[in-house]
C-alpha cells in the first residue's frame, strides 16, 4: 500500500529535486523512495559488504593473524611526524 507524504521545503531545493529527478528520469517521489529504502538496506550486515569497492573488498582481513598493536602504531605514528 502507498501512502501519500507532504514535505516542506524551500523553493530552490524543490527545483533542484526536480532537475535531478529529471535528469534521471525519475519522480521526485521514487527518488525519496528508493532514498528511504536506502535505509532498510544499510542496516544489513550482507548489503554492508556488497555495497564495498572491489579494491576495498579485497583489503577486509589483510592484516588478520599479523602481529599488530597499539604501541607498535603508536610509535610509528611518532617516526613518521618526527
Amino acid at each position: 500500500m502507498q501512502t501519500k507524504l507532504t514535505l516542506r521545503l524551500d523553493d530552490s531545493l524543490v527545483k533542484l529535486a526536480k532537475e535531478q529527478a529529471s535528469k534521471r528520469g525519475k519522480s521526485v517521489s521514487k527518488m525519496v523512495a528508493d532514498y528511504f529504502a536506502s535505509f532498510e538496506s544499510s542496516t544489513k550486515k550482507t548489503d554492508f559488504k556488497n555495497s564495498l569497492t572491489p579494491v576495498t573488498k579485497s583489503l577486509i582481513g589483510i592484516a588478520k593473524g599479523a602481529d599488530l598493536d597499539e604501541q607498535s602504531y603508536k610509535d610509528y605514528l611518532t617516526d613518521k611526524y618526527k
